[in-house]
């Protein structure tokens, strides 16, 4: 009965078109409710206590850092560069799209805006060059899911906070899938950029390359500085998201001056309005948490999986297949702040490491990003490219389906993920 009231309630509102934050207050009200535990003091302390928390700091100095990003042409310059090296061989721009999408990875850590920036300045030259518009979009789309992957990942910070796992570790064990993304992308592409007239562009010579390199420089370095400066310790992952926002501050005003002090403002504005969406999320989150432990949702989900638990194979590939059908028809960040309390008690009971499971949760879900019928990166390149949804459907099919044959290589073969990490470690 507790769980059918627990999903019945927020399913119910998320279909009546309640914002996911009220679904989920409205969630934790149905669930007292019915435990008999009703008070609105209850509910305010816990809402408070979701967003007090220091590592929750990385994420507005983050959001900040990839709208500087985008604003200050530093986006644009870290296309620049794989353009000139690439840009005149056969299918040359797709190259370019999967490149610049792992380097933006690892500069702003968010799906939506990598996918925004990169259509913006990728796909009229793709369509110039006579590429096939839903091809092109569908590759942009799927490239832009790798940035929840590869660190600074907001979604990292949001799982390590709602589960204990230390954000350092997920950073570093999401460097090796996503770099594996990255490749698995450009071999579909490889096999689909060999048919069709495609036109290429003229050969960049060495001082054109050199300028992309030293304009880009600055823009480069900053994923260096991220990484290279948690992995050693001189800052953690919420003191990185400062750094990044300082440092990307400095080179968009002082160095390439695309970006002035009234622009700012807007930046600003957007950063924090994006923060306080994100913020409110987590914060209403922690009350259902919450009243999901006082009703032992956990307990009851782990007995439905119970004869599972001695398979963590099998169990891992049943939770996939349960996260892969919510993140369907859900948001990212919803879907880690709902499930993740739930399955991680199931997760320390059958010995499954924690930062795995949080590599592949986030992996599962971000494939969720352009699935349909949601799929809200989609509806994002949709809206760029000003093209129907179902083109942009049928473009990224082949792109959706190496990646899950990447999720279930990875649930088989744990190690492709732990040995990395321990290496880094």
């Amino acid at each position: 009965m507790t769980v059918l009231i627990f999903l019945s309630s927020l399913v119910g509102a998320i279909v009546l078109g309640v914002p996911i934050a009220f679904s989920l207050l409205l969630c934790g009200m149905a669930l007292m409710l019915h435990l008999g535990l009703f008070d609105p003091q209850i509910m305010a302390q816990n809402l408070m206590n979701g967003a007090d928390s220091f590592s929750l700091l990385a994420i507005p100095f983050f959001i900040l850092a990839g709208e500087v990003m985008n604003a200050g042409g530093i986006s644009r310059r870290i296309v620049a560069l794989p353009m000139k090296l690439l840009g005149h061989t056969t299918g040359g721009l797709g190259y370019v799209a999967i490149i610049a999408a792992v380097l933006m990875a690892s500069l702003s850590g968010s799906a939506a805006a990598d996918t925004a920036a990169l259509a913006m300045v990728l796909l009229p030259m793709m369509k110039q060059a006579r590429y096939e518009e839903g091809r092109s979009a569908g590759l942009i789309a799927a490239g832009g899911i790798i940035a929840p992957i590869i660190p600074p990942s907001i979604p990292f910070i949001i799982f390590g906070v709602a589960s204990g796992v230390s954000i350092s570790q997920l950073f570093l064990a999401g460097i090796a899938p996503g770099l594996v993304m990255g490749v698995a992308l450009a071999s579909v592409w490889w096999f689909q950029a060999r048919s069709g007239d495609i036109a290429t562009l003229p050969r960049a010579d060495r001082t054109e390359v050199w300028q992309s390199l030293r304009e880009g420089a600055w823009a480069l370095m900053l994923p260096v500085i991220i990484v290279g400066g948690f992995r050693s310790g001189i800052f953690t992952p919420t003191e990185a998201g400062v750094v990044a926002a300082v440092y990307a501050l400095f080179v968009a005003l002082f160095i390439y001056r695309d970006l002035n002090i009234r622009a700012l403002y807007d930046v600003l504005f957007q950063a924090a309005e994006t923060t306080a969406i994100v913020m409110l999320l987590v914060a209403a989150s922690a009350v259902s948490a919450w009243l999901i432990t006082i009703a032992e949702l956990p307990q009851m989900v782990a007995d439905m999986m119970q004869p599972f638990i001695d398979n963590p194979r099998l169990l891992m590939l049943m939770m996939m297949v349960f996260i892969m059908i919510v993140g369907m028809v859900m948001d990212l960040t919803p879907t880690v702040l709902i499930l993740v309390p739930v399955l991680m008690p199931l997760v320390e009971e059958a010995g499954i490491h924690p930062v795995y499971f949080g590599v592949m949760f986030i992996l599962n879900c971000s494939i969720g990003l352009i699935t349909p019928p949601v799929g809200n990166v989609l509806n994002v390149i949709a809206g760029v490219s000003q093209l129907p949804f179902e083109k942009c459907v049928r473009g990224v099919l082949p792109y959706l389906a190496v990646m899950l044959l990447i999720l279930l290589l990875f649930v088989l073969f744990p190690s492709l993920i732990l040995t990395p990490l321990r290496w880094m470690l």
